[in-house]
């Protein structure tokens, strides 16, 4: 809808050109605030897709292994704690169970990797199924002193087949290369549980253990033996292999951290178009009061700057996922996380962080819109 007719010659201007004529009037002032919500979109995007993808890179590993519930005792931290290994002899014949396999896995420093995950399996259980040979062999047996290396960890300790690795004070040889099918599985030095059991010494000790369910198996029925498991094995809790890792404390206590920066991030962002606005409003007046006089209701005045500061949202989120998606990048590769996790950088959290950043710029914009409403159409008479 034309607002106002110019010279002949010229189009008429829009109720958008009015909107986009604010924002371009001080530049550098718009380029500012829009950086000010950028940063805290960016911090939504790096910080939340790198805590769910560590769930979603644990779960691709389970699934990779055919797991389907996890007996674990890691509610109370991020690493699991060992539990006695004659655990698993009270679930491993109960109806619907058709295979188990112990597991003690831990993250420790690896030579020159600050952080890796170091998994120990019992010899011949499933867990070693989707391993597939890259390059090397797989471990003769479950004594020898050799290791498995996927392919991101092989990549981090720039190790290759014949080469040593030295885990705590013992040095292992690497036998092999291996695809496991899941983002952690590749970040993962794979050695025998038996191994690993001596090395840090948890003598029969594992950490999880992973359950295969026969075919077939409803979610009813995988709650139920989650249920039973758990009363069996009261030193550790048994669930989905999907929901582990989200129902630790430690993961909690991430998703809390990540999201109480990103909102003191955001906090910055609305304070800076609420700052914008107001002097734009305090800037315009009289050009406000004109365009009361010429008959614009008080509503419209307010949609206006309502319009202008949602604008400032969603140009500002779409910066600040671009800038989110390299930070991730960035912080990806980085040495202390390397081969830990992959960020899930999904379209509807792309998507939460815009609509974030547009509900940021309305937010921020009601009370200049507010105060904007306030004017008078005398202040056009004012130079």
């Amino acid at each position: 809808m034309a607002i106002l007719q110019n010279f002949p010659g010229t189009r008429e201007m829009t109720f958008f050109d009015v909107i986009t004529r604010g924002l371009k009037r001080r530049p550098v002032r718009t380029g500012l605030t829009l950086l000010g919500i950028a940063v805290g979109i960016a911090a939504v995007v790096a910080l939340i897709g790198l805590s769910r993808g560590l769930v979603t890179s644990w779960t691709a590993g389970m699934k990779s292994r055919g797991t389907d519930i996890v007996v674990h005792n890691m509610r109370g931290s991020l690493t699991p704690k060992p539990f006695p290994a004659a655990t698993r002899d009270r679930i491993a014949h109960l109806p619907g169970v058709a295979a188990t396999c112990m597991i003690l896995v831990d993250l420790m420093s690896v030579e020159n990797a600050e952080l890796m995950i170091v998994s120990g399996r019992e010899w011949g259980c499933f867990a070693w199924e989707n391993l597939k040979l890259v390059s090397g062999r797989m471990p003769k047996d479950q004594m020898e002193r050799a290791v498995l290396l996927g392919i991101t960890a092989a990549d981090v300790l720039k190790k290759k087949v014949g080469d040593t690795v030295q885990i705590e004070t013992e040095e292992l040889t690497v036998v092999g290369i291996v695809e496991g099918g899941a983002f952690v599985e590749n970040g993962s030095i794979i050695l025998s549980l038996p191994l690993l059991q001596q090395i840090t010494g948890n003598q029969d000790k594992i950490s999880a253990i992973d359950v295969r369910l026969a075919a077939g198996t409803n979610d009813a029925g995988i709650r139920r033996l989650c249920e039973e498991m758990s009363r069996l094995i009261p030193e550790a809790h048994a669930e989905p292999a999907g929901e582990h890792l989200a129902h630790t404390e430690g993961y909690r206590v991430i998703s809390a951290m990540s999201w109480g920066t990103s909102l003191l991030a955001i906090l910055v962002g609305v304070l800076g178009v609420t700052n914008t606005m107001l002097m734009s409003v305090f800037e315009r007046k009289q050009e406000i009061a004109i365009l009361l006089a010429l008959g614009w209701k008080r509503s419209r005045i307010v949609r206006m700057i309502l319009l202008e500061s949602a604008m400032l949202g969603l140009l500002g989120g779409i910066i600040g996922v671009g800038l989110g998606v390299i930070g991730v990048h960035l912080m990806q590769a980085a040495p202390a996380i390397r081969g830990l996790l992959e960020p899930d950088l999904s379209f509807n959290l792309i998507l939460m962080a815009v609509t974030i950043a547009v509900c940021v710029g309305v937010l921020s914009g009601f009370y200049p819109a507010w105060r904007s409403s306030r004017l008078t159409p005398s202040l056009a008479l004012h130079g």
